[in-house]
């Protein structure tokens, strides 16, 4: 660790305390062995590396930048959102941490199992419905009293927040999310058990005048099957997937069937911008192509084959001769 790294001045001032007799180096081996134990609580385990809290940290670092354009644009005031801090904790201290009435929403996240809660301080939603019906941004704290038009404004706010949060996930799972329960008293919320481990992000957000956290509960059997995908290394690796047959033959067949311009030039000429303006109808432009010379036909914006010109049933084709071959062919076209 970088905090356990010595400086060249204090591992000289070290060396000369134990020449001159100012330390023991007995003491010292005596004091690193009782630094080594470490009391570890067993209802507090740690189900995540620090690497993969770090992809989750990376993670929401992204969705917190999204859900700040989201909320600037649709409450046309200074929003700022940033990640404090990332934590795992049993569930239950999640659940004792949250204020007795606070907003919780509950969002089913499949194809994953378990449910994501997003738990967001009343000032800032009060701060939401205040600009949503045109005040300054004012928050308030009355969140047991929240009529039926106060709720269902919320439930839209935070409906349109899970498109964001789908964006967010991309890279990491494709997830739909729904927003299920609506609630306001975290102890009605018994969705795992007490001592299952759980990752809690802490959104700081200030929307208008008002500021407060928004904290985003995920369980660790939502994250268990996408965990491998929160290594450094999978977002390093550069593993080429093969494509199977199906994938193959749907190629094939949308190739067979695109449609590309095929174009016979007939020749060439440079005329100037007046003669172009004067031309009229009946007029003759006087090309660079020999009658005994074959067509050039193109294929796209590409050369592909020469050809000779006439007719087939009394329209206008060609018949291919050879195909175009590049190399000084290229200079002469």
């Amino acid at each position: 660790m970088a905090d356990d790294v010595l400086s060249q001045s204090e591992i000289d001032a070290l060396l000369s305390a134990l020449s001159t007799g100012e330390m023991d180096a007995d003491e010292l081996k005596i004091e690193e062995s009782k630094k080594r134990i470490k009391v570890y609580d067993f209802k507090r385990s740690l189900r995540f590396s620090k690497d993969q809290i770090r992809s989750l940290t990376r993670l929401h670092e992204n969705y917190a930048r999204i859900l700040t354009t989201l909320f600037s644009a649709k409450f046309r005031t200074v929003v700022q959102m940033n990640v404090v801090s990332v934590d795992q904790i049993p569930y239950e201290e999640f659940i004792r941490s949250v204020p007795k009435m606070t907003l919780l929403n509950v969002i089913e996240v499949p194809p994953l199992e378990g449910r994501v809660i997003m738990e967001v301080n009343p000032n800032i939603a009060y701060a939401m419905l205040d600009r949503m019906l045109g005040g300054r941004g004012e928050g308030m704290n009355k969140i047991e009293n929240l009529t039926e038009i106060e709720t269902k404004l919320l439930q839209t706010i935070f409906d349109q927040t899970l498109d964001s949060m789908q964006e967010a996930w991309s890279g990491l799972a494709h997830i739909d999310p729904i927003l299920g329960d609506f609630e306001v008293n975290p102890q009605f919320l018994q969705m795992i058990a007490p001592n299952e481990t759980v990752v809690v992000i802490s959104l700081n957000t200030q929307i208008g005048e008002a500021t407060g956290m928004i904290n985003i509960c995920i369980p660790h059997v939502t994250l268990e099957p996408i965990i491998p995908k929160l290594s450094v290394h999978y977002w390093m690796q550069s593993t080429k997937k093969e494509p199977n047959e199906r994938e193959i033959e749907q190629l094939k067949k949308r190739i067979h069937t695109a449609e590309v311009p095929v174009i016979a030039e007939l020749g060439r000429t440079n005329i100037s911008i007046q003669e172009f303006l004067a031309l009229d109808i009946g007029d003759v432009i006087r090309l660079d192509q020999e009658i005994e010379q074959p067509l050039l036909v193109k294929v796209g914006e590409l050369p592909k084959f020469f050809v000779q010109p006439g007719k087939v049933k009394k329209k206008l084709a060609v018949q291919i001769i050879e195909d175009f071959k590049r190399g000084e062919q290229d200079d002469e076209w």
